[in-house]
């Protein structure tokens, strides 16, 4: 599966916006897909999980509340909707799709968050 991420930007304080994966190759609903970010100097983690088969998503602490996961089956694609967005939320955004036994990895797209 291939995965091509945009929907970056300037963003100001407690903006809404929302961040798109297209994927190819393969359908998103046969993995687990993910977001994550990485923040300038530090490490990349995770943001939020959608598990179709499952029906189950989840979010990392910080993001809860205010980022919302979710999937266009017709369009392959996965977004992230980000509400009321903070200065700390800066980063390079990746998706991800996860199979047992691999993990593939969008290119990233980056959100600034200005104050």
């Amino acid at each position: 599966v291939q995965l091509q991420a945009s929907g970056g930007g300037l963003v100001q304080s407690g903006g809404s916006p929302r961040i798109s994966c297209a994927a190819s190759g393969s359908t998103l609903a046969d993995y687990a897909v993910g977001w994550f970010r990485q923040a300038p100097g530090k490490e990349r983690e995770g943001v939020s999980c959608f598990r179709s088969f499952e029906g189950v998503s989840s979010y990392s602490d910080s993001v809860k509340g205010r980022f919302t996961i979710s999937i266009d089956k017709a369009k392959n694609t996965v977004y992230l909707q980000m509400n009321n967005l903070k200065p700390e939320d800066t980063a390079v955004y990746y998706c991800s799709a996860e199979t047992p036994n691999k993990v593939y990895w969008g290119q990233g797209t980056l959100v600034t968050v200005s104050s």
